[in-house]
């Protein structure tokens, strides 16, 4: 959206060429030698001095009289707030101005746990605007274009809404004939593009997810985003978000997985396939007999953990967690009872000496701690002091329900 005002003092469209500027101002009707201390000769020759200068027309049109040192007052003179949005060779200017950037796409990928450990090659199909072939971007044959007489150029239109009794809103929309732009394009537009300057296409893309690679790591392939005419495309990026897994938990470059053995294996060792690898193999474990492996025990296979990303050959380790399953209750017999006993420790003796004076017999039941809890938490079972006792200022409270 350009800014008008000094176009409007000279008298001048905002598409003139610096040619037409300097005509406009030699030929002005207000530009009289005899009234130079005028203010209406001030305005017209700090008009012209903006618009006959490149870099000041430019800083105008984008930002207004706020853009300008002296302009409107600003602390920030024309030349760092241009230096701000366009790269010099130094701030005393003359170098190119950088193109502007178009907004990334950004993505969430999903990826398997197997992806992440051997690598994967994959394609996206992406739905996206790139520049009309037909016109190349112009919107007509001759990209030629006029002020929007919608919005007098400016790209947004100014609505008045009654919020409450003699209260008015003023409301900026954009405007729908240019779209903003404040220009609209001359003549015939392009048939393809019906002068939108863009048309959509749809693309594959071939994605590389490399060996050990993490969870929100990114992909970027750029130059991939939307086209705009005159604008740098922006990347396409996409965030891998790794699926869980059903056997195997990833801490870093380390794997954590539960297995399940006998009390016998516990006891007197194995030898088996224990683990299915992400890569489809299997790890033949071999545990001698005599070292008894603990339920929730923890073991350590050094180097078959996640691949490092971009160094695969080095990997991290995997770690089992042990479950030791017991034998149901119907398989101990009173046989069997006696053998387990003539071949495991013997009983510990307890000194009766150590007993409390009073004994009560009591008996088993399966229960679960945690399932308790909540329970007591919910029933808010707790006897507060009676109001009525002042002899104590001390709160006092039982903390469960007599037996």
């Amino acid at each position: 959206m350009k800014n008008t005002n000094y176009y409007e003092v000279l008298g001048v469209e905002t598409i003139a060429s610096e040619g037409e500027i300097k005509k406009a101002m030699k030929y002005h009707p207000d530009k009289n030698p005899d009234d130079e201390a005028s203010e209406k000769f001030k305005e017209i020759s700090h008009a012209y001095d903006v618009l006959s200068d490149p870099e000041k027309r430019e800083l105008y049109d984008r930002f207004g009289e706020d853009g300008l040192s002296g302009g409107g007052g600003t602390s920030m003179s024309a030349e760092e707030l241009f230096a701000s949005f366009f790269s010099f060779g130094g701030m005393g200017g003359g170098g190119p101005s950088r193109q502007r950037r178009g907004e990334d796409i950004v993505k969430h990928f999903p990826v398997t746990l197997e992806d992440l450990y051997n690598g994967k090659t994959t394609k996206i199909s992406l739905q996206k605007d790139v520049v009309c072939p037909s016109c190349h971007g112009k919107g007509s044959k001759s990209g030629a274009t006029s002020k929007c007489t919608s919005c007098e150029g400016r790209g947004i239109k100014v609505a008045m809404r009654q919020i409450g009794p003699g209260m008015i809103q003023r409301i900026n929309t954009v405007c729908t004939t240019c779209d903003g732009e404040g220009e609209v394009i001359k003549g015939n537009k392009c048939k393809k593009c019906k002068g939108v300057k863009t048309i959509e296409e749809k693309k594959k893309l071939d994605i590389f997810i490399e060996k050990g690679m993490q969870d929100n790591q990114r992909i970027v392939m750029q130059g991939e985003a939307d086209q705009e005419p005159g604008v740098e495309t922006g990347d396409v990026i996409l965030v891998l978000k790794q699926k869980p897994h059903e056997k195997f938990e990833r801490q870093g470059n380390d794997l954590l997985t539960e297995v399940s053995i006998s009390i016998t294996e516990a006891l007197c060792g194995f030898s088996k396939v224990l683990v299915k690898h992400l890569d489809g193999r299997g790890l033949v474990i071999n545990h001698p007999a005599g070292e008894v492996i603990k339920p929730g025990a923890v073991k350590c296979i050094v180097g078959e953990g996640m691949p490092q990303y971009k160094r695969s050959s080095d990997k991290g380790n995997l770690y089992v967690r042990f479950n030791v399953e017991f034998p149901p209750d119907m398989w101990i017999t009173p046989e069997k009872i006696k053998e387990l006993e003539a071949l495991l420790p013997k009983r510990k003796v307890e000194d009766p000496s150590t007993y409390p004076e009073i004994l009560d017999e009591v008996h088993l039941t399966e229960g679960n701690f945690s399932e308790y809890g909540n329970k007591k938490a919910r029933s808010g079972n707790v006897w507060d002091e009676d109001d009525d006792d002042d002899d104590d200022d001390d709160d006092h409270s039982l903390g469960c329900n007599p037996q």
